[in-house]
């Protein structure tokens, strides 16, 4: 099972919006059989494996690190495979959180006289498909809060200005995690304080390019900032004005995709927004913004988790905080909890969790394609 959580791994940023999964068919101690689901390939994994295998699958012992599908998508039910080849007995790591199988292929497994076990490496097999969960049971996408901020919570000197906060290898492992990510969302305010590209350049492997997406209540991104120059059909703006005014006509004509949505104040509505990413099949978002979206982002109840990049540095009360909000606007928020702590030499990085998204999933079956 290790193996297969090691080879699902490999799935990063090629199978969404399915699920990572990778199988192992052994058999006399020997493995005979490894698959990996890569989107594009239509395939899933047990499918890739038994044709590895061939006639050395009958008999053999199948490890999962996601129950086996029952449903047809693009490709048909890898029980029906499984049952096919005559495969002795399957290890799944953990149910499918997707209500249209959700212990339907486990069952179906049994009927036909395989042996079953669940369980194997859960809690890894959870981690590792948790924005998947959130999506397939709710339709919205995993949110990230990601930021770099000194031991005093501070995120820059000024708002008005780029302050660098961390170090080499933690501006590494940031780039790794947008490179996990479908999406990256940061406000208009930190687009004008910063010019960032917001690229992912962890140099590895996508299937499609990471969708920068920036809150504009009132258009005001530079057409000849960085991120609009690096631009290939991968922006998205949301903003409360006309999509058929001048200055959204311009964006459009650089490439930049401009949707209206409703407004919360003078601010873009930012639960409408995440709903629409979710409609986009976008399954992991992150988020890399200033006080102001990040406060709204965490009022609003939309992070899933928090990624907190320390430095050791202080910057003063003077500086900006992590999220600019009040105490009664974040008083709905539970304590963070699984928190774990990384060294990034010199800086550290901590993270935690709002929620648990295998909790309880609400019916809102998407099948995996």
């Amino acid at each position: 099972m290790a193996r297969a959580l090691e080879l699902a791994r490999r799935g990063v940023a090629q199978a969404h919006p399915n699920p990572l999964v990778a199988a192992v068919l052994f058999k006399h101690g020997v493995t005979v059989g490894e698959g990996v689901h890569v989107y594009e390939q239509r395939d899933h994994a047990e499918i890739l494996a038994l044709r590895q295998a061939g006639e050395k699958a009958w008999g053999s012992t199948a490890y999962v690190n996601l129950e086996p599908c029952c449903t047809t998508g693009r490709t048909g039910p890898c029980t029906a495979a499984l049952i096919s080849a005559k495969v002795k007995q399957v290890y799944a790591a953990m149910e499918d959180p997707n209500p249209a199988v959700a212990g339907k292929g486990l069952a179906e497994l049994k009927r036909a006289g395989i042996l079953v076990h669940v369980g194997l490496l859960e809690d890894e097999a959870k981690k590792l498909n948790e924005d998947f969960a959130k999506w397939i049971t709710t339709g919205l996408p995993f949110v990230t809060l990601k930021t770099a901020t000194t031991l005093d919570g501070q995120i820059a000197i000024r708002a008005t200005e780029m302050t660098p906060i961390t170090g080499d290898a933690s501006r590494k492992a940031s780039h790794e995690m947008r490179h996990r990510a479908d999406a990256l969302l940061t406000g208009i305010g930190t687009i004008l304080a910063d010019n960032p590209q917001l690229t992912d350049r962890s140099g590895l492997p996508r299937r499609r390019r990471l969708l920068r997406v920036v809150l504009d209540s009132k258009l005001r991104l530079p057409l000849k900032s960085q991120l609009v120059l690096s631009g290939k059909g991968d922006i998205l703006v949301y903003t409360t004005q006309p999509v058929d005014s001048p200055r959204a006509r311009a964006l459009g004509v650089v490439g930049v995709e401009v949707v209206q949505l409703p407004g919360n104040g003078e601010r873009v509505d930012l639960q409408a927004a995440i709903r629409d990413l979710g409609q986009r099949q976008l399954v992991n978002l992150i988020m890399e913004a200033g006080a102001e979206v990040n406060g709204a982002a965490l009022a609003a109840g939309v992070v899933d988790k928090v990624a907190l990049f320390y430095a050791p540095k202080f910057i003063g009360a003077d500086g900006v905080p992590i999220a600019r909000t009040t105490s009664k606007q974040l008083a709905h928020l539970a304590a963070l909890s699984r928190l774990t702590v990384q060294s990034y030499e010199p800086d550290i990085l901590v993270e935690g969790y709002f929620r648990d998204v295998y909790a309880k999933p609400k019916p809102n079956a998407r099948r995996r394609a």
